[in-house]
């Protein structure tokens, strides 16, 4: 009885502590052979975070990254359209977090050897290709030490091997590469003093220029801390781009001049981008929502399931809800083709959702609406959209999203009833 899980990112780790949790056997297959802490900044929403707190890792989390207290959004002059609170300022039961993405990787890898098996985690395994068996399945991976292939055998396997998934490349051959928008996303981190709250999520700009930053660590005792930041421009989606890889260095005169006149009161976006070491540039890229995630005893999560556009916080929150909600389906019904056909009943149509509302109405759609009734410029933002408008806008990405306040609080950890 064994839950084989191709992939050691967030996704894959968090359902491999979910099934440690639960004592459901499972060996986990990390391509690489040595996880590092690459990557820059994400946001754990509430709902993953109240996940993560019941694998008793929430007190780790303040460790790492900050607990976010505001999300605000604002023209290309820096002028406020939209601020609210999050995580337990808005009254949430638990708090959101930003985080270096590698950091949380290493912090679920650390957890995940001290509680597992150490046979259980195998790293430096590519997986080659799966077949489904009439009582399990037969899953082959590239032993990258020996350089030889290795045949692994279970009940279930799981593809948490991102957006670029062999898992799914074998289930769908003709499916063609991630679909490109146009924008271009180039990340950095940045040691500077925290703006506003020192702990706040901003989106500054429009649909083809737009600045989002956020610090992911406390203040130092200079009062400095790291700040993420996401540098995005729009070009012609018809014109190719390179496809996306998070760890492809570029030099940052490649765009630094098309923000030079990016100077606010309150956060200088030109001097965090001329501050920063090391730019990664990534597209902005998502693939069309599956009709089946679930071929007999195989199954897919994360973003090798769903991957949708970073603009609503939801990618890594929902790989860990996604992973806790499938180790349910298999602790009820056990390790079988029922539990992953409960799992993507109930998973499939709200990811789907998600990734069709972040291409047109995420959080920050009302950027384009006010720089369409204004050019970004106003003395009153009610004079350019309503404060009505603009909650109703932000309480309906929330539902769709999974984190509206009352729902959520008004639940429990989805696998609170087995511990």
């Amino acid at each position: 009885m064994t839950v084989l899980i191709a992939g050691g990112g967030i996704g894959g780790l968090t359902l491999a502590l979910s099934c440690q949790q639960l004592k459901i056997p499972f060996v986990i297959f990390e391509k690489t052979k040595t996880l590092e802490p690459l990557g820059v900044g994400i946001n754990l929403q509430p709902n993953a975070v109240r996940e993560l707190s019941d694998l008793n890792l929430k007190q780790d989390l303040y460790k790492i990254g900050v607990e976010t207290q505001e999300f605000g959004l604002f023209s290309k002059k820096g002028l406020e359209i939209w601020t609210e609170p999050r995580g337990l300022a808005a009254g949430y039961n638990e708090p959101q977090f930003s985080v270096h993405r590698g950091q949380l990787q290493k912090l679920l890898y650390d957890k995940l050897i001290e509680r597992a098996d150490w046979f259980s985690i195998k790293t430096g395994y590519s997986v080659i290709s799966f077949e489904n068996l009439s009582n399990g399945v037969k899953l082959t991976c590239l032993n990258k030490r020996s350089e030889k292939e290795e045949t692994f055998f279970g009940n279930i396997l799981v593809g948490c091997d991102g957006i670029n998934s062999q898992v799914r490349k074998q289930m769908y051959p003709n499916e063609q590469p991630p679909i490109w928008n146009g924008a271009v996303l180039w990340r950095g981190i940045t040691s500077e003093a925290p703006f506003r709250t020192k702990a706040s999520m901003v989106m500054i700009g429009h649909d083809t220029q737009r600045f989002v930053s956020y610090p992911i660590s406390g203040p130092d005792r200079n009062g400095r801390s790291i700040i993420n930041w996401i540098a995005e421009l729009k070009f012609d989606p018809s014109n190719p781009w390179p496809k996306g890889d998070w760890s492809k260095k570029v030099n940052k005169s490649k765009f630094i001049n098309q923000f030079k006149n990016w100077s606010f009161e309150w956060i200088n976006p030109y001097q965090l981008i001329s501050d920063a070491g090391d730019v990664f540039e990534y597209p902005m890229v998502d693939r069309e929502p599956l009709e089946k995630w679930t071929f007999d005893n195989t199954t897919i999560l994360g973003d090798a399931a769903h991957p949708t556009y970073p603009v609503g916080s939801s990618g890594a929150s929902q790989a860990i809800v996604d992973s806790r909600k499938l180790v349910y389906h298999l602790k009820k019904q056990g390790l079988n083709k029922s539990a992953l056909i409960s799992y993507e009943n109930e998973m499939r149509p709200l990811t789907n959702k998600i990734t069709l509302t972040n291409r047109q109405a995420g959080p920050d759609a009302l950027l384009q609406v006010v720089e369409d009734r204004c050019d970004g410029k106003f003395i009153e933002i009610e004079d350019v959209i309503s404060k009505k408008e603009m909650k109703e806008h932000a309480d309906k990405y929330k539902t769709v999203a999974g984190i509206n306040i009352q729902r959520l609080n008004n639940s429990k950890g989805i696998l609170s009833k087995y511990f």
